[in-house]
């Protein structure tokens, strides 16, 4: 990544929140690199080196500032080829799922690429190696939860991804130069059952908007919208083991930041609950790149973000239980499925009460077993042989994965048309040029009846056309 030094200074002299992320300073009098938006003095630009990635700047043997937190700060989002390869792998790092040089080539065979083209473009894209990134992601995380919760250290270490306390204590001594243990002075008092943190986003965020799309579509037992926090059941598999929970999402006491409250029991699975917790609320989104594009389409929600996924197959089974029915009645049937197959969990949630069902499970049903549930047969075959796909190891549906080859093999899978495809792009796959058509609401919001003009009306809105949906919803329920 070519960064400008003199825009750079630029952005840090006024704390421009739109950097935040984007790049690193650091300070050579102090041996500290900060974030673009740190409240300290502004450093004199003959003391400055800017770099692409927090890693980069530790390369070069800079400690983070425990002012600003570099471990905070937002993350990116981008359409070009190599460097959406270049932040899928960041995202499967950040997910736990690079230890070490040895499995460098199970990552890049994840994505579908040698692991030689992979380190070439990820070092363009953040200035360091793969595995100086993941290294660098574990201690930020260890920092976080340092700071942020009341984790021993040696949980605090094995949920960050080390092997051992021996080599996590060793590893930040050397790096950040002070023992792990003085940064417990300023950890929170929480229950001992949760973990708290924070994820921060650049502004304008409408939470408001998010919360009411997702409450909309929630699933009863598995999600569920209480004032103005988000909160669902959580499953993942970590080495092997499954491991339950719950979060609650809101905004944060903090500017610019989500706060996230997560049961104690998901504390082995931090950095994929993170990033899934990311994507589900477009932390990486820069709204004013979006918005240069859709322009006045964006005037009056410039804070529109588009709503991810925590799960894809989960999303996935709700698109195909959308098709040509109200989002009120999809849900309706969504719960019944989770009530039918999901697992049953206890929380300290009354709304909270099952896990939704995974693709394993669904796989190993018959497509009546599933239409028993009140679906209509051909979804349920439709949702029977996308759990297969899944289960089998065929189809991927998360950000790391390529966006043309999905959305070719979901078309094949009898019950998934085009309009269903690119609805699970857009979410799941969070491709940000994604564009279900035909949509009834699109079409009306752009007061055209014919498919193809409509098509050729939104070619101006690219390649951030899944954005420009979310506004044309929107512009629909302002009318109303």
């Amino acid at each position: 990544m070519l960064l400008d030094a003199d825009q750079c200074y630029r952005a840090l002299s006024a704390h421009d929140a739109r950097f935040d992320g984007r790049f690193f300073v650091g300070v050579a009098t102090t041996g500290i690199y900060c974030r673009p938006v740190c409240s300290a003095r502004t450093p004199r630009r003959g003391n400055c080196r800017f770099f692409p990635s927090a890693a980069a700047a530790e390369a070069e043997g800079f400690r983070p500032c425990l002012r600003c937190r570099p471990e905070l700060a937002p993350g990116h989002a981008t359409v070009d080829a190599n460097r959406r390869l270049a932040r899928a792998a960041a995202g499967l790092i950040d997910d736990g799922r690079l230890g070490d040089e040895a499995r460098l080539p199970e990552l890049a065979r994840a994505l579908g690429v040698t692991d030689r083209h992979l380190r070439r473009v990820f070092r363009e894209e953040f200035g360091v190696s793969p595995v100086a990134y993941a290294q660098t992601q574990r201690l930020l995380l260890a920092k976080r939860l340092l700071t942020d919760t009341s984790l021993p250290v040696i949980e605090v270490a094995m949920a960050s991804g080390f092997a051992s306390l021996r080599r996590f204590n060793h590893l930040f001594r050397a790096r950040y130069r002070m023992a792990p243990g003085e940064l417990r002075r300023a950890a929170p008092a929480l229950p001992r059952d949760q973990l708290a943190f924070d994820l921060a986003y650049r502004p304008p965020y409408d939470w408001d908007a998010m919360r009411d799309f997702l409450a909309l579509r929630a699933t009863a037992g598995v999600e569920a919208v209480e004032g103005r926090r988000y909160l669902r059941t959580v499953r993942i598999e970590r080495g092997g083991k499954a491991l339950t929970g719950w979060i609650a999402v809101g905004p944060s006491p903090k500017a610019r930041a989500l706060r996230v409250v997560a049961s104690a029991a998901l504390a082995p699975a931090l950095p994929p609950v993170r990033a899934r917790v990311k994507h589900l609320f477009d932390l990486a989104c820069h709204p004013e790149e979006v918005a240069a594009v859709l322009g006045p389409l964006a005037a009056a929600h410039p804070g529109l973000r588009l709503p991810g996924a925590f799960d894809g197959f989960e999303m996935a089974v709700r698109a195909i239980l959308g098709q040509q029915v109200t989002v009120k009645a999809a849900s309706a049937i969504a719960s019944r499925l989770a009530a039918a197959f999901g697992e049953p969990m206890q929380t300290p949630h009354a709304s909270l009460t099952r896990t939704f069902p995974t693709a394993e499970r669904i796989a190993a049903l018959e497509a009546s077993e599933v239409a028993a549930t009140g679906i209509i047969a051909s979804r349920a075959r439709a949702i029977v042989a996308l759990a297969r796909e899944i289960a089998e190891g065929h189809l991927a549906l998360d950000p790391t994965a390529e966006v043309d080859a999905t959305l070719e093999r979901l078309m094949k899978i009898p019950g998934i048309g085009p309009w269903t495809a690119q609805y699970i792009a857009m979410r799941a796959l969070a491709w940000p040029d994604a564009f279900p058509h035909p949509d009834v609401a699109v079409m009306k919001a752009l007061g055209e009846t014919d498919r193809r003009r409509a098509a050729d009306l939104a070619t101006q809105w690219q390649p951030w056309r899944a954005y420009a949906v979310l506004h044309l919803w929107k512009s629909l329920e302002a009318s109303r």
